[in-house]
């Protein structure tokens, strides 16, 4: 049986202390989302950290409560009961994880959102592989166009199941991560990540044929003046066809129609 929230806790105590030295943590405010039963957590503690721990599972969070009761009392663990898709997240320098795999898209896109020096995170490898995949090829997708728009991205670790209790059923991948600015200036990142997904929802759809299903979500001011400006070579085509300088060039021009 697998643990609630379909957990799969790491035990690889090697793998444990390669994941908390990939970067550097002394001093630095760390946030773990999904700590499980705290060995990340003691290995991040032994290396200086300060950790903010969010953990959904009530059960694990009072173990957790116990066993880092000290750390607690001393500021160097703040622990939060919480679902970090959607909580309060304290400020925060750098992220190391093993991240629920059922949330992982979303956790990720949010941290994007907020920002980081540097993450250290785990995830399923098929996932992890979408990651790095390069727009353009017919492997990319929404992940692949977001995550790499605002950061670079670097397999770090490879895990077979056996590292795991219980077993998962799939590899997992650790990932660095270092946020940098868009390679192509954006006008509106709610606009540009709001194209993407509308985009890569209708993957085999041309972009015009989509922009037009789209318009409600989009909004219709925005989605007229993309198909009027666009260039047919860029109507035409579909999105795991285009790289970014082009995702960037449709969410411009859409955003161009706020201006007028």
């Amino acid at each position: 049986m697998s643990a609630p929230y379909d957990q799969h806790f790491l035990i690889d105590e090697n793998a444990i202390q390669k994941i908390a030295g990939f970067i550097d943590v002394e001093g630095k405010r760390v946030l773990e989302i999904g700590p499980g039963e705290g060995p990340l957590t003691r290995a991040l503690l032994d290396q200086g950290a300060i950790v903010i721990a969010i953990e959904l599972d009530s059960t694990l969070c009072s173990d957790l409560e116990l066993r880092f009761a000290g750390e607690i009392e001393d500021d160097r663990l703040i622990l939060i009961h919480g679902d970090a898709v959607r909580c309060d997240i304290p400020p925060f320098d750098v992220v190391v994880a093993n991240l629920p795999y059922s949330a992982s898209s979303k956790i990720t896109f949010r941290l994007l959102d907020i920002g980081f020096e540097a993450a250290v995170l785990m995830f399923q490898k098929e996932f992890a592989q979408r990651m790095i995949a390069v727009p353009g090829t017919p492997h990319c997708g929404r992940l692949s166009v977001m995550v790499q728009t605002y950061a670079d991205v670097k397999p770090l670790l490879d895990l077979s199941p056996n590292a795991f209790r219980p077993k998962p059923k799939v590899r997992s991948w650790v990932v660095r991560l270092i946020p940098h600015p868009p390679p192509h200036p954006i006008r509106d990142r709610v606009l540009y990540a709001d194209i993407v997904r509308e985009l890569f929802s209708h993957r085999r759809k041309t972009i015009r044929k989509t922009l037009k299903i789209a318009a409600a979500p989009l909004g219709p001011g925005h989605v007229r003046h993309m198909l009027a400006f666009l260039p047919d070579s860029i109507l035409g085509s579909r999105p795991e066809e285009l790289d970014l300088a082009t995702f960037a060039r449709i969410a411009n021009c859409g955003g161009e129609a706020q201006e007028l």
